[in-house]
């Protein structure tokens, strides 16, 4: 069962007859849906379960997507269960979402980017083109991650009893292109990361992290203030 929100009964979506949607979703007014997206698609559990029950996807009934108003969904886009998005969340093609996502408003998620659940995002954005988010990261306010970006959440990936805990990216960060961020780092308030960096320890706020391993630096004058993305 499928279902595509209708404030005061009037539509404003459209919908490409290739998208797939599954589960109880919603799609708020004024968004856009390409071609061969799927939404709510079920996560490893629920499909053992519904296989289980010898059931097709499309007679199961579970929690879907929900995305906000004015969302922008590209083609070949993968949206998982349990995936809230607020208005304005744009996607480029070949993005994914895994569940238990939340995404604020006026987001941007770039072409072939992974978003590799248990995510949380906040509000205005942009994430660019082939980054990857892993399980369990947290992303505030006006954060700017570059292209080919790597976030990384397993500290001894030999072990499997240590738990995954991705990085903590606080607001107004921005990050440049083909950076990797080990586990478990904290990137405060207002800090940048250089292009290229390795970052393996925290960064203060208002600082910066350049080089590898990456080292900590002051801002480059004029650039202690909030990033406008």
């Amino acid at each position: 069962m499928s279902e595509i929100s209708n404030n005061n009964n009037i539509l404003n979506i459209r919908l490409h007859n290739s998208a797939k949607i599954y589960g109880q979703t919603k799609i708020g007014d004024g968004s856009i849906i390409l071609e061969n997206v799927m939404l709510g698609y079920p996560d490893r559990t629920l499909l053992k379960e519904i296989f289980a029950r010898n059931l097709s996807v499309e007679e199961y009934e579970y929690q879907g997507t929900v995305l906000g108003k004015n969302c922008v969904i590209r083609s070949n886009t993968a949206i998982y269960c349990r995936v809230k998005t607020k208005d304005g969340c744009q996607t480029g093609h070949n993005a994914l979402i895994r569940e238990d996502t939340e995404i604020g408003s006026n987001v941007l998620i770039g072409t072939n980017t992974i978003i590799d659940g248990n995510v949380t995002i906040g509000n205005n954005v942009s994430i660019q083109s082939r980054a990857y988010i892993p399980t369990n990261t947290n992303i505030g306010d006006n954060v700017f991650i570059g292209p080919c970006t790597v976030c990384t959440n397993d500290k001894y990936p030999i072990r499997r009893d240590t738990g995954l805990h991705g990085p903590n990216i606080c607001s107004n960060v921005s990050i440049g292109a083909n950076a990797t961020i080990l586990p478990g780092i904290e990137i405060k308030e207002g800090a940048m990361v250089a292009a290229g960096a390795l970052v393996t320890r925290d960064v203060p706020a208002w600082k910066m992290a350049i080089g590898v391993p990456a080292r900590i630096a002051d801002l480059p004058e004029g650039l202690r203030t909030v990033n406008n993305i």
